[in-house]
């Protein structure tokens, strides 16, 4: 009778993405199929569903020619992960962009902006 053993929820992951934002760490995730490393930089609100944008370190254990920055619905996030690589935020991140209005639930913030 117990129904929760054979329902197992997956686990929530936008603990570890709030962690990622806030500490600046990479995150091992698999995305439509996909094994990528992610750097995320901001989780948001649309449509009802929380999104991270985030730069693309690496996909499928490739590193991208260019600088690549994408935008990921969190419910789509599997075997979620912190790494312990640190990042820099990248110059792709637009935090003054439109979309990020009213539904910002967290951003990373530049380490010693004050000093620039």
């Amino acid at each position: 009778m117990d129904t929760e053993q054979g329902a197992e929820a997956a686990p929530n992951p936008t603990p570890i993405v709030l962690e990622g934002i806030v500490r600046q760490k990479c995150m091992n995730a698999i995305y439509n199929r996909t094994r990528m490393v992610l750097a995320p930089h901001i989780l948001y609100t649309r449509g009802g569903s929380l999104y991270v944008d985030a730069q693309v370190i690496s996909r499928d254990f490739v590193i991208p020619r260019e600088e690549k920055f994408g935008t990921f619905k969190v419910d789509g996030l599997r075997n979620l992960a912190l790494t312990d690589r640190d990042f820099a935020i990248s110059r792709l991140y637009l935090p003054e962009s439109e979309k990020y209005d009213g539904t910002t639930l967290m951003a990373v913030e530049p380490q010693g902006a004050a000093s620039v």
